[in-house]
C-alpha cells in the first residue's frame, strides 16, 4: 500500500509526520472518509466540498487546490489498485512547537489513505444491531460546530466506549436539551407510521453526505421524510431505525436500551433505501480509471 503524505507517495510503512504536528498534539485538524464502488469513487465532491468548507471554518488553508486534491484522491487509488474500499483524507495545521499557537505552523500536512473499513460484522446489515443511549452528551453547536468534520473525536470515543461496556455496537448520542442528535459516527433515521424522519443539522450534528443521499432516494421512491427534534420516546416507539455514514453505509438498529424495535427485525422501508443506495453506488462516482474498473488488491 502507499500513501500520499505533502506531493509524495511512501510506502504505507514508511509513511510518518512530525510528533510535532499539530493534529496530533491538539486534534487540530479536519478529515473526510470517502468510499469507493466498483471502481468509482461515490460523492467524491461533496465529501471534498465539505472538507474544504471544514477547513476554511477553523482557518486552516489546505496547501492544494480542490480540483489537485481530486487528482490526488483518485491516484491514489489508482497506485494501490483498489476498486472497492475507503479513502481518509486528513488535513492537519502542520508542523509547529509544543505550544497551541497555530501560527507556528508554516504549513499544513496533508494526507491521503487508501485501505477497507469495516464498522459492522456484515451480518448486521440483514440482522440488525443492537445499541444504547449514551450518557456522553454531544459536544454543544455553540462550542464547536458539530458541521466541522474535525479531528477531535473523543467526544464519539466516550460515547463509542459506552456502547461497548454495555456489549452492543453503537451508542445514540444526546444534546444538552435531550434530543436525538446522532451516533458515534453515522446518522440517525426513524420510520414513524410511513413516514421517514432525521434530526435537522441544528440540534448538534454532522451534516452527513449518506444522510442527505438517503433523503433525495426517499424523495424519488415516493417515500415522504422530514427533518423533525427526536426524543428517544420516538426511537422507541418507532417502526424503525437505521443508521447511515459513509464508512457504516446503511445499518438497521433493531433494538434500542434492550427495547425491540418494531417487529424486532429490519423493516420494509429500510430494505428499498437500501437496495435503492446500492445502486445508486454502483452507477454514480468518478471513475479511478476511465471505462475501466481495477481488480481488488
Amino acid at each position: 500500500m502507499e500513501v500520499y503524505i505533502d506531493g509524495k507517495f511512501y510506502p504505507a510503512e514508511e509513511a510518518r509526520i512530525s510528533v510535532w504536528d499539530h493534529g496530533l498534539l491538539y486534534g487540530d485538524g479536519v478529515f473526510e472518509g470517502i468510499r469507493v464502488y466498483g471502481g468509482r469513487v461515490f460523492r467524491l465532491d461533496e465529501h471534498l466540498r465539505r472538507l474544504y468548507d471544514s477547513a476554511h471554518s477553523i482557518a486552516l488553508k489546505i496547501p492544494i487546490s480542490r480540483h489537485e486534491l481530486k487528482s490526488v484522491t483518485l491516484e491514489c487509488c489508482r497506485r494501490n489498485k483498489i476498486s472497492n474500499g475507503y479513502i481518509r483524507i486528513v488535513v492537519t495545521r502542520g508542523r509547529g512547537d509544543l505550544g497551541i499557537d497555530p501560527r507556528k505552523c508554516a504549513r499544513a500536512t496533508l494526507i491521503v489513505i487508501v485501505d477497507n473499513i469495516s464498522l459492522f460484522p456484515a451480518e448486521s446489515y440483514e440482522k440488525g444491531v443492537r445499541v444504547v443511549t449514551a450518557s456522553t452528551r454531544k459536544n454543544a453547536p455553540a462550542t464547536l460546530s458539530p458541521r466541522i468534520k474535525s479531528l477531535n473525536y473523543l467526544n464519539n470515543i466516550m460515547a463509542k466506549l459506552e456502547a461497548l461496556h454495555a456489549g452492543v455496537s453503537e451508542a445514540v448520542m444526546l444534546n444538552a436539551e435531550g434530543y436525538v442528535t446522532e451516533g458515534t459516527g453515522d446518522n440517525i433515521f426513524i420510520v414513524n407510521e410511513g413516514i421517514l424522519k432525521t434530526p435537522p443539522v441544528f440540534v448538534g450534528l454532522l451534516d452527513g453526505v449518506t444522510r442527505n443521499v438517503v433523503l433525495k432516494l426517499a424523495e424519488e421512491l415516493g417515500i415522504p421524510s422530514e427533518e423533525a427534534k427526536l426524543t428517544m420516546h420516538d426511537l422507541y416507539t418507532a417502526d424503525e431505525v437505521f443508521l447511515t455514514g459513509t464508512a457504516a453505509e446503511l445499518v438497521p438498529v433493531v433494538e434500542i436500551d434492550g427495547r425491540p424495535i418494531g417487529e424486532g427485525k429490519p423493516g420494509s422501508i429500510f430494505a428499498r433505501l437500501r437496495d435503492a443506495f446500492k445502486k445508486l453506488t454502483s452507477l454514480e462516482g468518478d471513475f479511478i480509471v476511465e471505462g475501466e474498473h481495477l481488480s481488488v488488491s
